[in-house]
């Protein structure tokens, strides 16, 4: 990746690493499903007046609507459920850290899905320290009680695996502008969350949360999903599938110091030791430093 690259990608770091810490305010108040409504509608609205004044026309999304409607489904209806649904019991902190596994399930499903993402010595090492790095970070809580319960963070890792095979949908969509595909998608997920939140919940209550949950999800919604998904198709596009998923090593710092600095949130110490075996998997997985090291 260029330096233009690795700017973008730390940029789309911070936006998501705020991702977590607005969840994890928001989600005291608001239930996990209605979040997501919120979250990708308010995104939704943002993106289609940012493209109707740029001029810019949606129909390059409409005629692939099928593929929108899965990248919704993958990239945000199930992960932000899951995410949301895991946050009502973990900090920002840990459920970023558990989503920092997404670069070695996208590496797992890339090879198995795609003709050009193939599996090298340096990314199976880098799995392999990811792998260990989650068996770190939850195995001993697992067994102890600690950090929160195991389903909250079966559930971030289920979001993890649900962006992973997102990535791989995302490609198909090189073509598209970034902004058109972002707005597409998000447009796609409102569709589909709007009736299944009326279902759930029904329409009695949506808007009753306080002005900081309001807060919230407006960071959420305008930083961390619109701004944050025109950059995440952008790097997609132009760096790869793989590329962009090392983001995922910029989340954690982000959002650890977020929950730390206004929400008093700590860590466990072998849930650090989890996450510096990932950020170890990722940086084998990148191999530049390595490589420099070496020279």
């Amino acid at each position: 990746m260029s330096l233009a690259h690795w700017a973008q990608l730390i940029l789309l770091g911070m936006l998501w690493g705020g991702s977590f810490f607005f969840a994890r305010v928001a989600v005291q108040e608001i239930p996990p499903l209605v979040l997501v409504l919120f979250r990708v509608f308010i995104a939704a609205l943002a993106l289609q007046l940012y493209l109707a004044a740029r001029r810019i026309s949606l129909m390059p999304a409409i005629r692939r609507a099928p593929t929108f409607l899965l990248l919704a489904t993958m990239n945000n209806i199930i992960p932000f459920s899951l995410m949301f649904l895991g946050q009502t019991e973990l900090g920002a902190g840990l459920a970023s850290v558990i989503n920092a596994t997404t670069p070695f399930w996208t590496i797992l499903v890339a090879a198995v899905l795609t003709a050009d993402e193939r599996i090298s010595a340096p990314k199976l090492a880098g799995v392999i320290l990811g792998i260990a790095g989650t068996a770190v970070m939850i195995g001993p809580g697992l067994l102890a009680g600690l950090g929160g319960p195991a389903w909250a963070k079966l559930a971030l890792l289920g979001t993890a695996l649900s962006y992973a095979f997102a990535f791989i949908v995302a490609r198909r969509l090189k073509s598209v502008p970034p902004a058109v595909t972002a707005t597409g998608q998000l447009t796609a997920s409102s569709l589909l969350m709007i009736p299944i939140v009326l279902f759930v919940h029904g329409p009695n209550g949506l808007f009753s949360a306080s002005p900081t949950a309001w807060a919230s999800v407006f960071g959420l919604a305008l930083l961390a999903t619109a701004l944050a998904y025109i950059l995440y198709f952008r790097l997609v596009a132009e760096a790869g599938a793989t590329n962009t998923s090392l983001v995922t090593l910029i989340v954690p710092v982000s959002a650890l110091l977020l929950g730390s600095l206004f929400l008093g949130e700590r860590l466990e110490l072998f849930e650090f030791a989890g996450m510096a075996l990932i950020g170890l998997g990722l940086i084998t997985i990148d191999g530049r430093l390595l490589r420099r090291m070496t020279a």
